[in-house]
């Protein structure tokens, strides 16, 4: 009898084995399709931002001739701990500079991060410009450019926009003109690509997912995260000239 019982035990325990193992092969088949889905889907979203919105990208004189542009929009990036802006911030700026004394727009709207006190993008931005010979008052600040859609948002209802060129690197481009399309801005793009970066090959790969994500906010469309009262573009860049400011939640 005890020779029986270790025998069925034996082989109860062997089809325990076969079952978790056929469950592990099924889980792990399953995770495999759906990655293959979220890659496939992921290359998707890449491909068609980048076909769509690639023709919206001009040469800097093509730019500079199209007419009734309300502003030439800046996005921020990393300013480095000595208050200097980093390479890929100094082209944006650079690039909108040379747009304005081209006649591009009328003036430059600086969008960047500004939600701490001791992190300042956009008065690193206003001032390279201004250092650069532009007026103070052609410089806007938004300070709560947190993010490329915040950006194109806020351009739209806290400034005004409605028919913008956005300067920021290439890669970059198709993502920021393909949110202010879905938000309603006509809007077209002049890469600032003066050099080839150092963490270029990290910021694609985080480019490749934020379009992702943006594709996602382009069919919920939230509000940003700030949003405060309009500052129409009409009334002199100066009015953003706050600093150190602290941002209250608009909900």
């Amino acid at each position: 009898m005890a020779r029986a019982n270790r025998a069925l035990r034996s082989v109860m325990t062997s089809r325990n084995v076969r079952r978790k193992r056929r469950k592990r092969a099924r889980l792990a088949a399953l995770a495999l399709c759906l990655a293959l889905c979220f890659g496939a889907a992921a290359a998707g979203v890449n491909v068609y931002m980048a076909r769509t919105e690639d023709s919206r990208i001009l040469p800097p004189e093509q730019a500079a001739a199209l007419e009734g542009v309300d502003c030439v929009l800046v996005l921020g990036a990393k300013v480095m701990p000595s208050g200097a802006p980093s390479h890929m911030l100094e082209d944006r700026c650079r690039r909108a500079v040379a747009l304005f004394e081209a006649g591009a727009a009328p003036v430059l709207l600086m969008s960047g991060d500004h939600g701490q006190w001791e992190y300042d993008e956009v008065t690193c931005m206003k001032q390279y410009a201004v250092d650069h010979g532009m007026p103070s008052e052609a410089v806007f600040m938004d300070h709560a450019g947190f993010s490329t859609y915040d950006s194109m948002y806020r351009a739209r209802d806290v400034f005004r926009a409605k028919k913008i060129i956005i300067v920021t690197q290439r890669y970059h481009l198709f993502r920021a003109l393909y949110i202010a399309r879905k938000l309603g801005l006509e809007a077209y793009g002049v890469s600032s690509d003066y050099r080839p970066y150092a963490t270029q090959m990290k910021n694609s790969a985080r480019e490749a997912a934020a379009r992702c994500k943006d594709f996602g906010m382009c069919l919920l469309k939230p509000k940003p995260r700030y949003l405060g009262d309009p500052i129409p573009l009409t009334l002199g860049g100066d009015v953003t000239n706050d600093k150190g400011v602290v941002f209250e939640p608009s909900f």
